[in-house]
C-alpha cells in the first residue's frame, strides 16, 4: 500500500452537508457500502490516544489496511506518530473547533479511494465534552481515560461517558506508582453505566491490548 498522509482545514463557518446527524448517517452508509470498520476515539489531552491508536495499528495493520484519522486544532504531529507506522493518515485541523463533528469527516474523505481501506481509525480533538455531542457515523465510540488524570474523571464528564460504547483505562502501568486506585475509576464508571464495556490496557507496555482488540471483534 502506497503511503497517504493528507492534511485538511476546515472553515466551521460552513454549513457544508446540513445538520450534523443527517451528515452522519451518510457517512455510516458509506462506511457499510465498503465494509470499513470505523472506531471513534475521543480523550481529553494526554491520556494516550495516540499511543493507543498507534499500539493498535502495529497490532493489527498486517490483519487491515488501516486509515487513521487525526483531529487537531493546528498540528499533524499525532497523524505524524501513527503514519510512522506504515499507515496512512489524514490530519483534519479544525482551527478553533474543539471537536469533529460528521461533515468534517466528508470533506476530509472526499477525494480518499475508500476501497483501499476495511479499518478506519478517529482520533477525535483532545477534549472530553465537546466531541460527545457530534456523531460522526462511526461503529463505535471509546473514551480514553488514564490514570495521570486523577480519581474524578469519570464523575466530572458522565454524560460523555453516558455517550461512549467502551472505556479504555489507560496508563495502567503507572497505577502502583501514582497510588491510584483504578477498581474506584471502574465503579464509577459502573455508576454512571453498569453494562459498559471497561478496558484496562497499558498502550506503552502492550498491558491489555489482545483482550482489547478481542471485544472490538477484530
Amino acid at each position: 500500500m502506497t503511503d497517504q498522509h493528507k492534511t485538511v482545514n476546515i472553515d466551521i463557518r460552513q454549513d457544508l452537508f446540513g445538520a450534523n446527524e443527517d451528515a452522519a448517517a451518510l457517512n455510516a452508509t458509506l462506511f457499510k457500502e465498503h465494509g470499513i470498520t470505523v472506531i471513534d476515539i475521543m480523550g481529553s489531552v494526554g491520556t494516550g490516544k495516540t499511543q493507543l491508536i498507534e499500539t493498535l495499528c502495529e497490532t493489527l495493520r498486517e490483519q487491515y489496511k488501516i486509515l487513521m484519522i487525526a483531529g487537531d486544532l493546528a498540528t499533524n504531529i499525532d497523524a505524524d506518530r501513527v503514519g510512522s507506522h506504515d499507515v496512512d493518515t489524514v490530519q483534519i485541523n479544525t482551527g478553533t473547533a474543539c471537536h469533529l463533528d460528521a461533515r468534517m469527516i466528508r470533506v476530509a474523505l472526499n477525494d480518499i479511494d475508500l476501497s483501499k481501506y476495511d479499518l478506519i481509525f478517529i482520533e477525535n480533538v483532545g477534549n472530553l465534552i465537546c466531541p460527545a455531542g457530534y456523531s460522526l457515523g462511526a461503529d463505535m465510540k471509546i473514551v480514553v481515560v488514564s490514570v495521570t488524570e486523577g480519581p474524578y474523571m469519570i464523575r466530572k464528564h458522565p454524560l460523555t461517558i453516558k455517550r461512549a460504547d467502551m472505556i479504555v483505562i489507560n496508563k495502567i502501568d503507572l497505577a502502583e506508582v501514582l497510588e491510584f486506585d483504578v477498581d474506584a475509576l471502574v465503579k464509577d464508571i459502573r455508576e454512571v453505566d453498569a453494562n459498559l464495556s471497561v478496558h484496562k490496557v497499558s498502550s506503552k507496555t502492550g498491558m491489555g491490548i489482545p483482550e482489547l482488540i478481542k471485544t472490538l471483534g477484530l
